[in-house]
């Protein structure tokens, strides 16, 4: 364990961000036994990973947050799930919009 402490010390910042936001995209695609999620919900989930909006948000914290987003995108945000869930793509209007409403919604939830 020692060895690895250190080792994680000597990498630089760009790859202990990399490692960091791994562990959170590692919570995010875990999900309860019988309890799928739609997987345009799940688009819009891995869209905050991916994209390094959760990346200050404790990995401890991740699957609560996933909650409260999904819950939050169901009640006020449905267009852009059901637009994602009709075309099967993530377009550039729903990109922008999810954009806006995850960097709104992250500032609330941290």
């Amino acid at each position: 364990k020692q060895w690895y402490q250190r080792r994680v010390r000597d990498l630089d910042a760009a790859t202990q961000s990399l490692l960091n936001r791994g562990v959170r995209l590692t919570e995010l695609l875990k999900q309860g036994q019988y309890v799928p999620m739609d997987i345009s919900e799940q688009v819009a989930v891995i869209y905050c990973g991916v994209r390094g909006y959760i990346d200050k948000i404790d990995p401890a914290r991740v699957t609560d947050f996933e909650k409260a987003f999904v819950a939050h995108i169901r009640a006020n945000h449905a267009d852009i799930i059901a637009d994602i869930s009709s075309t099967g793509q993530l377009t550039d209007a729903n990109d922008a919009k999810l954009k806006d409403v995850v960097l709104s919604f992250v500032e609330t939830f941290v």
